[in-house]
Formats: structure tokens, sequence, C-alpha cells
């Protein structure tokens, strides 16, 4: 493994992203077409993993966005980009089957191939590239990066140094793992596993006598439905468990998708701290419940298992919270449960655990630890995040460090929507310019948020930003 080489410092990229998901994907794609008066805008972006891949375990056949297509990676900011879904469409022949198929909700697997697309013609994204640190260079006025450059088994291979003006960090969200669970889910031989994971193992699942899910939103939902239908009537043994009162349909009323809009995250950006605490997880029907053609599918095969008498091997029970887990025997797992409404325990023995239990921000303590004194922090010590996703920082460090999918706390329940992705981004890029290359809409929604009117934050003038030749 070679040294670190020699640093370059005397020409910084201007924007260096760490992290090459949906979103630092998108950063990537609006910042290749911005045209400069001097030169063109500088990026480079890693990523430790050997190519894209968009949650590949949940890749279900069948199984939809549950955005429109208009919710790729460019097209709400510019919808003339080379890297849009139609374009995508166009290159491979496909924009008239396309068309006549009439589909406004694009397959899962067909994002994630589009995705792998732009990765493949779009240029400065390093894969298999492991950031291990970052610092503040007071002498040349840029952060400087250093990276592990691996192989194609993982290992180290080589060390190298970057420098750049402004970081995107885009390193995305880890599975959450329910305490109880977690030391049968790190159990290798123990049939416990997260959703995330399930395609990977979906065999060794079919052929366990009897199969638990646990937890309500759209990935649980999938999994019963693709576990039922590929199981014989009379012979399901399926348990589907939830911490909420109901299997609920996801909030999906025209006014209601609203609070996934810039004019909603602006507003939400503004309330104060303990205010925007509390709220968050009273709208849980807007994020964790369940598509309402998944639920209908579901009562369907249900249905259809009663047509000949009796019903199906499946219990479906919400309120339930799991106490303790234990493993008994080679092949079963005993969960206690706890049913809230009733005050009741009892206990289930299963024979496989599917933990649909959603996934939680990455803490990004550990990649900025070099930079922790200059970390500005809220009242629950998370980091402060401004109006143009930036990390609150000192005013000795003059360069910006954006953040991608890492402010629920701070901007609400759209910060992992896909279909604000292509706004974030266009924000980040008007701020970063110092100009508007992606003029962005001064509304975007026909609710009011709130009796004081919130306007977009307009991007900072600073003469250090680079000059563009005219907006895009």
């Amino acid at each position: 493994m070679t040294d670190r080489p020699t640093p370059r410092t005397d020409q910084p990229h201007d924007l260096v992203g760490i992290g090459i998901g949906p979103f630092n994907l998108s950063l990537a794609a609006l910042a290749h077409g911005i045209p400069t008066t001097t030169r063109p805008l500088t990026t480079a972006f890693y990523e430790q993993r050997p190519a894209f891949h968009w949650h590949p375990g949940l890749l279900i056949d069948g199984a939809s966005l549950q955005v429109p297509f208009l919710a790729d990676l460019v097209t709400l900011a510019d919808p003339t980009s080379p890297w849009s879904f139609l374009n995508y469409l166009r290159t491979r022949d496909r924009l008239f089957p396309f068309y006549f198929a009439e589909r406004f909700h694009i397959q899962r697997a067909e994002y994630d191939a589009y995705c792998r697309w732009v990765t493949h013609q779009l240029p400065g994204l390093h894969f298999n590239h492991q950031v291990d640190a970052i610092r503040w260079n007071n002498r040349h006025d840029c952060f400087e990066i250093d990276y592990t450059q691996l192989d194609a088994d993982g290992e180290a291979e080589a060390l190298g140094r970057t420098h750049t003006r402004n970081i995107a960090l885009g390193i995305g969200t880890e599975p959450h793992i329910p305490e109880p669970l977690k030391p049968l889910a790190e159990a290798p031989s123990v049939p416990v596993l997260h959703s995330g994971d399930y395609l990977h193992h979906r065999q060794s699942i079919l052929d366990a006598e009897h199969i638990t899910i646990i937890g309500s939103g759209q990935s649980g939902a999938e999994i019963f439905l693709d576990l039922i239908r590929a199981r014989p009537t009379g012979r399901e043994n399926l348990h589907w468990l939830a911490r909420t009162p109901a299997f609920a349909p996801m909030e999906y009323s025209k006014l209601g998708l609203e609070h996934f809009t810039p004019d909603y995250s602006h507003y939400f950006h503004t309330l104060p701290e303990a205010v925007r605490d509390e709220l968050v997880p009273h709208q849980w029907q807007l994020y964790k419940g369940i598509d309402t053609d998944t639920i209908a599918a579901i009562h369907d095969e249900l249905y259809r298992r009663t047509l000949h008498g009796g019903w199906p091997r499946t219990t479906l029970t919400p309120g339930v919270t799991v106490r303790t887990a234990e493993r008994i025997a080679d092949t079963r797992i005993e969960l206690h449960l706890e049913h809230t409404q009733q005050n009741t325990r009892t206990t289930l023995t299963t024979n496989a655990v599917i933990l649909a239990t959603g996934y939680h921000e990455r803490p990004l303590d550990r990649i900025l630890g070099g930079l922790e004194p200059h970390l500005h922090r809220d009242d629950s010590a998370r980091p402060r995040i401004d109006h143009h996703f930036r990390l609150t920082l000192d005013p000795t460090i003059t360069g910006n460090i954006y953040v991608q999918n890492a402010g629920r706390h701070t901007h609400g329940v759209g910060t992992p929507d896909l279909g604000l992705a292509a706004w974030r981004s266009a924000t980040i890029l008007n701020h970063l310019t110092g100009t508007t290359p992606y003029p962005l809409p001064q509304r975007t929604a026909f609710t009011t948020f709130g009796l004081t009117p919130t306007t977009p934050p307009v991007p900072t003038q600073n003469p250090d930003r680079i000059p563009l030749t005219h907006n895009h």
C-alpha cells in the first residue's frame, strides 16, 4: 500500500462529495451541467462500495417507487438535463413502450438501473474509495480529505489525499435494529435479518416453517405480500407484527403530499427545535404508512385463500412491541411480546424473523471527528443545519459542508424523500456558486404553512464563489 501523495493545495476542488447514493448522485449530475466563465466546476465524488446499488435486497419483483418518475435525479430542477429518466429511456429506445405503459410510478428495479446508467456515464465518480478523515487546512483555506483506495475484494490498496473548498456529505442511512433483537441479528447462524437483506436470503426464509415480519411500513408490507404469494394455501404460517396502532395507508392525498414540498421544508426549518422534535413522530403516516395498492393486493390475496372455506394461516397484529427475544433449540426463536393497548403479554415461537424496522441516519461524528471543535450543535447534541443545508461551523472555517438526508430534525419528513433530491441539490449549488444556475420556484404548495409567511433563502453573494456565465 502506497503512502498518501503530496498534497496539491494550489488547485483544490470546488466540491467533493462523500458517498454516492441517489442524493449525491443528483448533486453530481446537476453540478456537471453548470457553465462557468473561466473553467468547469471541479468536482469529485467518493464511495467505498464498488458500484452503485440502491437497496438491492428490497428490489422485489413488481415493487414500485412511492414517488412519480419525475422524482428522478434532476428533472424537478432541470427538465432539460441529459441525466433525466426520460433521456435514459430514450437512450434505451424505450420511450414509446413507457409512453404506452402509462406508468407514473416506475418499478424500484428500473430506478436502480437508471441510477446505475448515470454512474456509468457521469465523470468524476470514484467507487472503491473509502474516506477516512476530514480536516480543515488553515494555511491553504480548504478542507483536506484522506481516503483509502480499495481493491476488488474491498482490501486497502493505496492511500490518497485530496483538497476541496466545499464538501457534500451523502453517507446515507443504516438499518435500524431494535435493541431486543440486536444480539440475534448479529449472530450469523440465526435467521434474524433486516428487510434490507431480504432478497439475499429469500430462499432460506421461504424454507422456514414459520416466519415473522416485524414492522408496518412499505417494506414490511411488500415482504409479507411476496411471502404469502410464494407459500401454499393452508400452509402460510406467517405472523406480521407492528408497533403502530394499525396497518395504515400512507398519506397520499394531494394536499397531504404538500408536506414534501420546498414550502413545507422552509416552514419546518423556522419552527423552534422543541416544536420540530414533537411534530415529526406524529407525522408517521406521511412516511411510514403503506401504499394503498399494496394494502389492496394483500387483502385480495388473503381473501382469495378463503374461497374454499377456512382462513389463511396468517396473523396480522398491530399495537405490539417486542420486549425481549431469545434463541431456543437450533432452529427456533422466541419473541416476548406486549400489546400496548391491552396491557397484555405473550410469547411467539417462530423460525425466522424479518425486521422491516426502517433506517436511521448514519451519524456524522465518525467522519467529522477532525472538525468536532468547530461544529455547532443543538440542545439534543445534533448538528445544526441551516436553510442551505450547510452544517453550522465556526467562522474560522470558510468552506462549506453541505449534508444530504441528514436533517429530518431541521428540515422535516421530506428529508429522505426522492422527490426533493433535485431541489436540494439545486439549492446547494445555488449557494455554492452564489448565483442561480438553477432558478427555483418561489412557491410550491397551495397550502400556506403558518400565519407568518416563510420565503426561500437567497443564495449568499460572495466574491470567492465561482462566477457563472448565465442562468441554466
